[in-house]
């Protein structure tokens, strides 16, 4: 997710009205039909089991090789599945590979994939991941997740136009075996490969039609669900993929997806019937409704690997300067946000990096440090040699959340500084396009997790072109100590190394932490096994829905 998120929002089973609590992977899978109780099934059966959902916006990309938002990983981990998969119990599996070994240098991997076939009746073969993931590496697909292929060899070369397609470790052996090489020993390689970025694509397909991934009459999966229809900004279909190899334990008919940006009427139409799910992690709950949601019971939280943030652009002015970055940081109340606005239990981000994985745990600086901020700023204006800041804008995807965060912060802002900030909001898919062109002075986004390591969050500001950077900082130590870290085989040198980088981080402040997430949802008593990751990832795979 990882990934920029769109929602305003270790692993966990959601289990309906039976969930257990946050971190609980101990409840029961779903029964599977035709069990002695199948006549009685029978008799109360009245129709397809179809899941109801809001998406809240339209994905930018059904692509695993392009998909770089929430909102697009949601459908395509529905619509396909890569070597391994997060299971129910939280933990990685095999998937498409039916096996694998590692070398001894913990170096190389190969795989051994499955029977299995695509939606449309062809095998899935090794060819098709060693294609899938060239094809992301490749330049000319400006692939915003590259970089997650960095760890295999010649994966960074390759896309940074240093070596050939053929240098790039990753081969299939025959239509059964896919052998990879990585740069180094990478411990969490198995976690990566159940991430989309790691997905394969038809290749036939994909050369065939450019545009295969945006229309459900051309789209081709290897998952557990296919995509039947596509009204582009009103609703997505999903359904069941007979050709995929685990179909039995598929339970669920189709999945529709609403998309409705309006929190308020999203949750009408739960209370009305017409959802089965309402706000996170595809949506987010109207705000003002939450003191009842949780005064009622009905709303469910937990706490997810994730940072919302305010991203700097570094080459814009003020923002050029990192006193003035500073001082806008600082001057945010977090815990007063927190308290009045979100209201689901989010903590207050003072660094990048979220507790589940935390490098240094009281955070990098002071919270609502006004004093600071406003020495920083005027130090700041004095060295860009100004006497009033220009016009300043906060931009954000269109969400009641995001409204409400960014008009708090406007006002905190105008209290502590002095400063007036204009409110802009896009849809998302333009809001997305927008960050990457660089044309924002703060923009809002939020990191999810794709792996558990802080190596994933620190990462994304490696390079100043990074594909989810956005904020066109760079620094050389910065990048240094990253690299260094992939070669430290020791945990406790590592994670210091990574320390000093995220202290780099907050020292130049290209982004602002603002608080870390909590996934909060209400869901029909009908609706069991839908799986939320503790990176917040969902999984419909093993959805199930009463009569």
């Amino acid at each position: 997710m990882k990934k920029n998120v769109f929602v305003a929002m270790s692993s966990i089973l959601v289990l309906g009205a039976a969930l257990a609590g946050c971190g609980s992977n101990d409840a029961a899978k779903p029964a599977d039909n035709g069990q002695a109780s199948a006549p009685a099934q029978e008799a109360t059966k009245s129709g397809p089991k179809i899941l109801k959902v809001n998406l809240h916006s339209e994905p930018p990309t059904a692509d695993p090789g392009i998909a770089e938002d929430s909102t697009s990983g949601t459908i395509v981990r529905a619509a396909f599945e890569g070597l391994t998969r997060t299971g129910e119990d939280g933990k990685v599996h095999e998937a498409a590979a039916e096996s694998y070994t590692v070398s001894e240098d913990g170096k190389t991997y190969t795989f051994k994939l499955r029977d299995a076939k695509w939606s449309n009746g062809d095998p899935v073969t090794a060819k098709d991941f060693e294609f899938a993931w060239k094809r992301a590496l490749d330049p000319k697909t400006a692939s915003n997740y590259a970089y997650q292929l960095y760890y295999i060899k010649n994966g960074e070369a390759f896309n940074k136009g240093k070596a050939k397609v053929d240098d790039v470790g990753v081969k299939a052996l025959d239509d059964k075996t896919l052998e990879v090489t990585l740069e180094n020993p990478t411990p969490f390689f198995t976690e990566l490969t159940a991430f989309y970025t790691y997905y394969p694509v038809n290749k036939k397909v994909v050369e065939a039609n450019e545009k295969w991934a945006i229309d459900a009459s051309t789209h081709v999966g290897n998952g557990p669900f296919k995509l039947e229809s596509w009204e582009h900004k009103s609703k997505l279909v999903l359904a069941k993929n007979e050709n995929y190899w685990d179909k039995d334990n598929v339970k669920l008919d189709k999945i529709e997806f609403s998309m409705v940006e309006d929190e308020n009427t999203e949750l009408s139409m739960f209370d009305n019937g017409e959802l089965d799910w309402a706000g996170a992690p595809t949506s987010s709950l109207p705000t003002d409704a939450i003191p009842a949601l949780k005064d009622s019971g009905k709303m469910k939280t937990q706490p997810i690997a994730g940072t919302y943030w305010y991203k700097f652009n570094t080459e814009k002015a003020p923002f050029n300067n990192v006193k003035i970055r500073k001082a806008f940081t600082y001057a945010i109340d977090r815990q007063s946000l927190i308290d009045n606005v979100l209201q689901s239990g989010q903590l207050p981000a003072t660094g990048a990096v979220p507790p589940s994985m935390a490098l240094k745990q009281d955070g990098y600086f002071k919270d609502n440090d006004i004093e600071t901020a406003k020495k920083l700023l005027e130090e700041g204006m004095k060295e860009e040699g100004l006497t009033k800041l220009p016009p300043i804008t906060l931009s954000y995807n269109t969400s009641e959340a995001h409204k409400k965060i960014a008009e708090a912060i406007q006002d905190q802002w105008k209290k502590n500084l002095g400063v007036d900030v204009k409110l802009e909001n896009k849809e998302w898919k333009v809001y997305l396009e927008d960050l990457h062109q660089g044309n924002f002075q703060i923009g809002r986004m939020g990191w999810l997790g794709d792996f558990n390591d802080p190596i994933n969050f620190l990462e994304l500001y490696k390079d100043k072109k990074g594909g989810n950077n956005d904020t066109n900082w760079e620094n050389p130590k910065y990048k240094e100590l990253l690299n260094q870290s992939a070669l430290e085989k020791d945990p406790e040198k590592r994670k210091a190394i990574l320390a000093q980088a995220e202290q780099i981080l907050m020292d130049e402040m290209p982004i602002m932490p603002i608080y870390f997430y909590t996934d909060s949802w209400v869901q029909s008593d009908k609706v069991t096994g839908v799986v939320i990751d503790g990176l917040g990832s969902v999984d419909y795979k093993y959805a199930d829905k009463a009569e």
